[in-house]
């Protein structure tokens, strides 16, 4: 396959370091861009890099992912996850670029029962949420684009729920008091990486490949089970109890139910999503 030119924003976060490591060992052509090389919330920075490198395939990694701080940050927010992604759309349409944008499975508000499909109803029921929605409509606005949503996330490169519990393991803390009343599947930031690059270069080729898909890898649990596997892969005896969102309030409002459907990833790539579970023995591998 030919390499063709990829601009990575937010290229020092989370999902965007393993992203750019995944690019890099398959020999693409990368201009990795963090925070510091670029604000994508100010349009005239976008443009000078996006003329002078002129990317084939923008992917959107920078986001204000403070789910409980956005509560009270909603314009920086909406800024971030919403009026940069405009921006972001109009500099890709001018270098004839693919725009993937990555969103979340809290565009939902998680009164299904069974995995949300790429066109069922969004509601979310936080600010992060209804950010991430805006940045949704403001990617297609390019007229090649691609909205990837993921859920639960967890990589070596930032703050997370596995490392969140490994920390209260470390102290000593037991029992530790997990919800067990939010569904979700956890996602390997490295599998989602290659989630990216593989439907990035279809979507590329193949206006049918376009539009909105989702990725997570395979298996749904509660917070509660993934804690109680974070805790048995460790090694370790920690007791883990099982406690209600409303015994554990937080600022924003969690969807209790947000598993996502990757029929259409699997359908158009036809790679089935990883393993969770695989995903976290690596990550405890990798934090040694």
């Amino acid at each position: 396959m030919t390499p063709v030119r990829w601009l990575l924003t937010g290229a020092g976060g989370m999902v965007g370091r393993d992203l750019g490591d995944a690019l890099r060992s398959c020999g693409e052509d990368l201009v990795a861009c963090t925070r510091e090389d670029l604000d994508i919330t100010t349009p005239r920075m976008i443009n000078a890099v996006v003329e002078e490198t002129r990317p084939a395939i923008i992917v959107n990694c920078a986001a204000y992912t403070k789910v409980d701080a956005a509560e009270e940050n909603e314009g920086i927010a909406n800024a971030v996850n919403g009026s940069a992604v405009e921006f972001l759309a109009y500099a890709a349409d001018a270098a004839g670029a693919l725009l993937v944008q990555i969103s979340t499975d809290f565009v939902f508000d998680g009164a299904k029962r069974i995995p949300y499909e790429i066109n069922d109803q969004t509601n979310p029921c936080s600010v992060y949420g209804r950010s991430k929605l805006l940045g949704e409509f403001a990617a297609s606005h390019a007229e090649k684009h691609l909205v990837i949503r993921t859920s639960w996330l967890f990589g070596v490169h930032g703050p997370n729920f596995v490392e969140a519990i490994r920390n209260q393991i470390l102290k000593g803390t037991t029992p530790l008091r997990v919800v067990n009343d939010q569904r979700g599947r956890p996602t390997y930031t490295p599998h989602l990486a290659n989630a990216i690059i593989r439907s990035a270069r279809l979507a590329h080729d193949s206006p049918d490949a376009r539009g909105m898909l989702h990725y997570a890898d395979e298996g749904e649990c509660t917070w509660f089970d993934f804690a109680k596997a974070i805790v048995e892969e460790s090694g370790a005896t920690t007791d883990v109890r099982p406690v209600t969102t409303d015994e554990f309030p937080r600022p924003a409002t969690r969807p209790p139910y947000s598993v996502l459907s990757t029929e259409r990833y699997e359908r158009i790539t036809g790679v089935q999503p990883e393993s969770w579970r695989e995903g976290l023995r690596e990550y405890l591998a990798a934090r040694g």
